[in-house]
């Protein structure tokens, strides 16, 4: 008995001892803190006011030629880009906040073809830091190593296509007929920004692999991409609410075409074009993007974030915030009007549930899929006749123009029209570009790429995607820890998802250009993160070697 009572005694005092206090710094170390907070603090007012300064000169010269519409973005751009090269790692988290908000932010500040373009001052300004900080400390640029190869042969073939196509074209522009105006165009600008659209976000594969630097940078990231869900999700919402109770009016009272097409005008607070005639049983929400095929392109690529930190959070609370904001996905998918959104956001949860194993994770899974189906449930109950004429359009839609037959005719079409082996040059086919030359809408990602740059590039992007895909099957499945395991496989799956995905194009545009390259980075740094776990979990049998910190 007594021997039971000093063990019990002895367990008692061991959970009332204090725990480790930190360690009192010295003087001197205090001393060095001070100064570099100083220093820190000096440097950020000094660049602060030199940038200011040199936004504010060209500003002026801007006002005097466009008016305050140009002047603001310039001072703006200046102020961000200078920022974002000397402070890279909260540049990167400043351009993935921006990415969702970037279609509201755009009209108000005004619409303008550069502003589409703003969120680069972030990324690229980073990116250019990184590169050097790679190089000084060098360390690899290129991650993984394995697509370094494709990467390179896609490129070059790019790059020939830009100097002998799109040049070409600059140096020798068609022949006009005599009563025929030239058309204006700068098929060189076309192809750097249909090569920046094509290969330009590539780099953000490395940018995450070492902005997250520790489990901790792991959970903010990904949290923070479920409380931009949360927050975008719940602005499309009320942008819906706001239609039906009148408050925006839409296309509701225009006639003819008019009430079938999106437009500025039709805009309501959030996003851009919009179309909302409940007389014709139409609506295309863009939510808090440009345009409503952006927004549902959004729904799609956050059914597999909400998912993986649903499934892999080590906190309950994250994971029950997680399931709601997969919830208001779904309501967002029925009552965004977009086709795709609705048929493409419950089958990718049903493959994520299939190829991720985490449907025989009964204790994880029952709870979320109750949870889900009751939301969804109520949702559907309360607003049949919207659920109805969603499923109608679908229906109506897949009918009059099944995906797979619209896939085949765009292959054929484009293999024929395609002008040379090297493509038909970079932009083209890039709707965002056309602004600088005149292009060819083509509705299927393969498709374009062929008609910009050809067989040789088609095929070099196509390896890529392949060696990427491979790579980083084989990366989750390297991964020990559990919640790391979990949260890989979603990534794969949507690296999957997204490579061998050809209806429409969201690879060129937002949100999914951002996200596949990005998130393909963060999955790439979960076995070193597994590995970190590991080494704190048993630190005498840990790897005495230094562990690879990036100082940016």
């Amino acid at each position: 008995m007594a021997k039971v009572k000093s063990k019990f005694q002895k367990s008692k005092n061991s959970k009332k001892q204090p725990a480790k206090e930190a360690p009192t710094l010295s003087l001197q170390e205090r001393l060095a803190q001070k100064r570099q907070a100083t220093k820190a603090r000096k440097e950020f007012m000094d660049l602060l006011s030199k940038s200011l300064s040199g936004g504010l000169f060209l500003g002026f010269l801007l006002f005097l030629v466009g008016g305050i519409k140009a002047a603001l973005p310039a001072v703006l751009g200046i102020l961000v880009m200078s920022f974002s090269y000397k402070y890279p790692r909260q540049a990167l988290i400043g351009f993935i906040i921006y990415v969702p908000f970037g279609g509201t932010i755009t009209y108000y500040i005004g619409n303008s073809p550069i502003l589409q373009l703003a969120k680069d001052s972030f990324y690229v300004p980073a990116a250019i830091a990184l590169w050097q900080i790679c190089r000084t400390q060098k360390l690899p640029f290129i991650v993984p190593q394995a697509i370094k190869i494709p990467l390179y042969f896609v490129l070059a073939s790019s790059l020939l296509t830009l100097v002998f196509i799109n040049g070409g074209q600059q140096l020798n522009p068609p022949p006009v007929g005599l009563l025929q105006t030239p058309v204006k165009e700068i098929p060189i600008g076309l192809g750097i920004l249909g090569l920046k659209v094509f290969l330009g976000y590539v780099p953000l594969i490395t940018c995450a692999y070492y902005l997250i630097r520790n489990k901790k940078d792991f959970l903010l990231l990904t949290r923070l991409q479920i409380v931009l869900i949360i927050i975008c999700c719940g602005l499309g919402f009320l942008q819906y609410l706001l239609l039906v109770v009148g408050i925006c009016e839409g296309t509701r009272n225009l006639e003819g075409a008019a009430l079938f097409k999106a437009t500025l005008e039709a805009r309501c607070y959030f996003g851009g074009a919009l179309v909302y005639s409940p007389s014709q049983g139409i609506i295309r929400l863009p939510g808090t993007f440009v345009a409503p095929w952006q927004w549902a392109w959004f729904l799609i690529s956050s059914t597999f974030f909400a998912f993986a930190t649903g499934f892999s959070d080590p906190s309950v609370l994250w994971r029950l915030t997680s399931l709601g904001s997969l919830a208001l996905i779904f309501v967002n998918a029925v009552i965004s009007g977009q086709r795709i959104a609705l048929a493409l956001v419950p089958t990718c949860f049903v493959m994520l549930l299939l190829l991720t194993g985490q449907i025989a994770n009964l204790k994880r899974f029952i709870p979320i899929g109750v949870g889900l189906v009751m939301i969804l449930g109520i949702a559907v109950v309360t607003n049949p006749v919207v659920v109805q004429e969603r499923l109608d359009s679908f229906l109506v839609r897949w009918n009059a123009s099944p995906p797979q037959d619209f896939i085949i005719q765009q292959f054929e079409e484009n293999w024929k029209n395609v002008d040379t082996p090297l493509g038909s040059g970079l932009g083209r086919a890039t709707n965002s570009a056309r602004a600088l030359g005149e292009t060819k809408l083509v509705e299927t990602y393969y498709p374009k790429v062929l008609y910009e740059v050809g067989i040789f590039g088609v095929l070099g992007f196509f390896a890529l995607a392949n060696v990427l895909t491979f790579t980083a099957f084989k990366t989750y499945r390297s991964i020990k820890n559990r919640n790391f395991r979990s949260y890989g496989a979603s990534m794969w799956v949507f690296i999957l998802f997204i490579s061998y995905n050809t209806y429409y194009y969201p690879l060129d545009v937002d949100p999914v250009a951002v996200y596949y390259w990005f998130f393909a980075g963060v999955l790439f740094k979960l076995p070193v993160l597994d590995k970190q776990e590991k080494e704190d979990a048993d630190p005498e049998k840990a790897n005495k070697k230094k562990r690879l910190q990036i100082k940016f």
